[in-house]
């Protein structure tokens, strides 16, 4: 009997988790009796940083790791005033945003030398931060490396392979690194806009180097057009790096006044002479040309005027995908075990008023799949 009993209290106790296991569990937990406090860090201001941000946090609300509140978002690229907002606002018993624990170098080479020096070294000496969360190309190549150990999360970047971040969909290479991966988001959009247009020469205006193609998705547009038939007409925009941001939003304009003459569509990209504030200098070649255009970014876009692009949800979906891996590593999980591929479901946002200065008649179907339907053009 005794025996018996021994070998029974062993096949239960063999059955329960270790303490401290880690767990695909997304729960709520303190870390030890604290809250978990988070660092962020990007290249400089871009219109889907804060969207992607926000995405995120709204997640977590909903993973219950945050009460729900709606966060205020000016409608511009600045992510400073979003996380100083929730630092000093945001109620939860689990997370912290630390309020001087926000970087950005405002696509300045040299601050990004500096920024990164200096966060590295507060990760490694201080280390009163648990996760960073590292927002674009740039950020994600600055924290993707051996020179620290806390749990970095990359987010919005346009393809975190080719930039050299991760080295495979598969493999983040480190185990305290994730980023989000979507290998096919680029090819759908401009398959999408190939298959409503139908257009013969595709018109693209990027940085030529390896940076400046990986933003346009340039494989991707190249693979595409072989597959399709088309011809990719380039305008090159040089570096922003020791120039004025007015000198590149006017190289913007002038590739656009260049290629609106060459080609029947055009393809935006996420380059800075290309952002929201100029959007309106940049369309006004394409409207008289009656060029469609697709922008890479997202829908915020297409209320500027551009005639479709993808649906703001796809932020939503993302966000939902970045909340659950933060929460699984709060949980234990290490961010390079969590698998990285995320396909974003396919959804538009189009542009009526666009539509008709160019007269471009859209297909029943296509407003059909639309989540964002837009009658005006915002100035």
């Amino acid at each position: 009997m005794k025996r018996y009993s021994l070998f029974f209290f062993i096949i239960i106790i063999s059955v329960l988790p270790l303490h401290g296991e880690a767990t695909e569990s997304t729960s709520p937990q303190k870390n030890n009796g604290k809250k978990w406090r988070i660092g962020y860090l990007e290249g400089g201001p871009y219109v889907n940083y804060p969207l992607a941000l926000i995405a995120a946090i709204e997640g977590l609300m909903e993973l219950e790791w945050i009460e729900k509140v709606e966060i205020p978002y000016a409608g511009d690229s600045k992510t400073g005033p979003v996380w100083q907002w929730m630092a000093k606002n945001l109620k939860s018993e689990y997370v912290q945003f630390v309020p001087d624990a926000h970087w950005t170098t405002d696509w300045d080479p040299v601050e990004r030398k500096i920024h990164q020096t200096a966060i590295l070294k507060r990760l490694n000496q201080k280390q009163d931060i648990d996760l960073m969360i590292a927002m674009g190309t740039w950020a994600g190549q600055d924290l993707a490396n051996d020179k620290h150990s806390v749990p970095t999360i990359i987010m919005s970047v346009s393809d975190a392979v080719k930039s050299g971040i991760v080295p495979s969909v598969d493999d983040s290479g480190y185990d305290h690194v994730h980023a989000r991966v979507n290998p096919t988001r680029y090819l759908k959009q401009l398959r999408f806009f190939h298959e409503t247009i139908g257009f013969k020469k595709l018109g693209i205006a990027y940085q030529n180097d390896l940076e400046g193609r990986t933003y346009a998705a340039l494989a991707d547009a190249e693979t595409v057009a072989k597959e399709a038939g088309f011809e990719i007409v380039p305008c090159f925009i040089p570096a922003l790096a020791g120039r004025e941001l007015g000198k590149n939003y006017a190289d913007g304009v002038s590739c656009m006044e260049k290629l609106a003459s060459k080609v029947d569509a055009i393809y935006l990209t996420n380059h800075t002479s290309q952002e929201l504030k100029n959007m309106p200098n940049l369309l006004v070649p394409l409207l008289k040309y009656r060029i469609p255009t697709f922008a890479q970014g997202g829908s915020a876009y297409v209320q500027y005027g551009v005639l479709m692009s993808s649906s703001f949800k796809w932020h939503k979906y993302d966000g939902e995908f970045q909340a659950e891996t933060i929460a699984k590593v709060f949980n234990g999980t290490k961010p390079g075990k969590i698998p990285q591929f995320f396909d974003t479901p396919t959804r538009i946002a189009i542009n009526l008023a666009t539509a008709e200065k160019i007269g471009f008649e859209l297909p029943d179907d296509i407003l059909e799949m639309a989540d964002e339907v837009y009658s005006e053009i915002l100035k």
